[in-house]
């Protein structure tokens, strides 16, 4: 009889979303008996999760597929990247199989051809809230998969498809699943958040016998009730997202907003196929900040768009200067195969992107580091990530994992992570706090 227990490595690039698509996978490998490689060698296949959406990014998925061959060389391909097939065994024909994004089955069916399961598989295994990539403290949130809209720098309804929304029962319940096995922080991720629910009609489902329906309010509202922290991430302004508000500062949820404006002249938000109504999102974002003092909004911009003149950028940084985001994120502009935007006049030259990117993370920096200092003296919940003999790390309710910044707890012994302790802030620069113990 055959013992040998087949050993599956995975590589994730690439968002939340995708690392999430790697937790189903290797949750059902793990089912199957399957067991996890943290290293090539020894790995009977290697499972690589490509990101597409960006040149780079694609370019960083074929160099990581390349590393997986030449290391291991028994390499199975999914994610956004899968979507071009050709591309991939153009670069690396000895590939075992290429699927596409949130393709679970397909993937696991390729293991099965190249690593056949165990004859009997063990689920006790497999804890009941499934295998994850992150720390035990935190986890993401799936509510969607694709999006609607034809923003005509993006490609990710063509990898994606459209918004295909979970019933909000099934979002729930895989929430309590998570808390009961100690998760303390909640990152709800789609492709467009306040979208979710509008494709089924915002159907309810029932959650302990109470109908919970498909709607971003609703959804959250009852988040709120599982006693940890709920972050929102790509939160597209929709007029009801203003609902949203008071649940923050009524601390349900997190005050924390994540919302990719990408630009803010209405010329160039126009061409890319946004919402141009920027000056109306500086009294939303006003009236936001009066009903949550508290509140943390994040972003992400894009500078060097075709046609962006100088007056453009120039209306950009005014309008960040106004607005006083706390954390924003900047992109130099990447011509993406099959993105409309290609086709735009008026291409910016990549050294006038480059200094225009360094002009508003200058400009950023200033607006941030004002909104950090003001929070020295404050008390703060931290959330501990890292810990050891010389102090801790955490976040605040104002920090995403991995994109914002760090609370720095130096001397701070005798935490771990996943600790929730009170700190007084004691100095702030534009990213980061540094607090002890209060």
């Amino acid at each position: 009889m055959n013992t040998h227990v087949p050993k599956i490595g995975i590589v994730s690039l690439g968002c939340p979303k995708a690392l999430v698509d790697s937790e189903r996978i290797i949750t059902s490998l793990r089912a199957e008996g399957y067991e996890l490689s943290p290293e090539y060698a020894g790995a009977d296949a290697v499972i690589v999760n490509t990101c597409g959406f960006l040149d780079s990014a694609k370019a960083e998925s074929l160099d990581a597929i390349g590393e997986a061959m030449r290391e291991n060389g028994r390499v199975i391909v999914t994610g956004c990247m899968g979507v071009d097939e050709a591309a991939i065994r153009a670069n690396h024909p000895g590939v075992l199989a290429v699927t596409g994004p949130h393709q679970y089955e397909q993937v696991v069916e390729a293991v099965h051809a190249h690593a056949p399961p165990p004859p009997e598989p063990f689920t006790q295994l497999v804890p009941e809230a499934g295998l994850k990539l992150t720390p035990r403290h935190y986890a993401y949130l799936k509510i969607s998969e694709g999006c609607n809209h034809s923003c005509s720098f993006c490609i990710i309804p063509s990898m994606r498809g459209k918004l295909a929304s979970r019933p909000a029962a099934k979002v729930l319940y895989e929430a309590e699943r998570l808390v009961q096995a100690g998760v303390q922080e909640l990152l709800v991720i789609s492709q467009d958040t306040s979208a979710y629910g509008v494709d089924i009609r915002h159907q309810a489902t029932p959650w302990h016998g109470e109908p919970v329906k498909a709607h971003i309010f609703d959804l959250a509202e009852a988040l709120g009730r599982l006693g940890v922290w709920v972050r929102l991430h790509y939160v597209y302004p929709y007029p009801h997202v203003d609902r949203l508000i008071p649940l923050m500062a009524d601390e349900k949820i997190l005050p924390y907003i994540d919302i990719p404006f990408q630009h803010a002249s209405p010329t160039v938000l126009k061409a890319m196929r946004r919402p141009a109504h920027q000056e109306r999102t500086l009294d939303r974002i006003a009236d936001w900040r009066r009903q949550a003092p508290d509140l943390t909004i994040r972003s992400t911009f894009i500078v060097g768009f075709p046609g962006e003149t100088e007056e453009d950028f120039r209306y950009l940084l005014d309008w960040l200067e106004e607005a006083e985001l706390d954390r924003v994120g900047c992109f130099k502009f990447e011509p993406v195969a099959g993105a409309a935007a290609n086709d735009l006049p008026g291409a910016v030259p990549d050294e006038i992107k480059e200094e225009r990117w360094h002009r508003f993370m200058t400009a950023q920096a200033a607006v941030s580091e004002r909104r950090m200092k003001r929070k020295i003296g404050w008390e703060i919940d931290v959330l501990i990530d890292e810990a050891d003999e010389d102090g801790a790390i955490g976040r605040s309710k104002s920090d995403a994992p991995e994109i914002d910044g760090c609370v720095f707890l130096n001397g701070e012994t005798g935490l771990q992570p996943g600790d929730m302790v009170r700190a007084e802030v004691v100095e702030a620069d534009h990213y980061d706090l540094w607090a002890r113990l209060a």
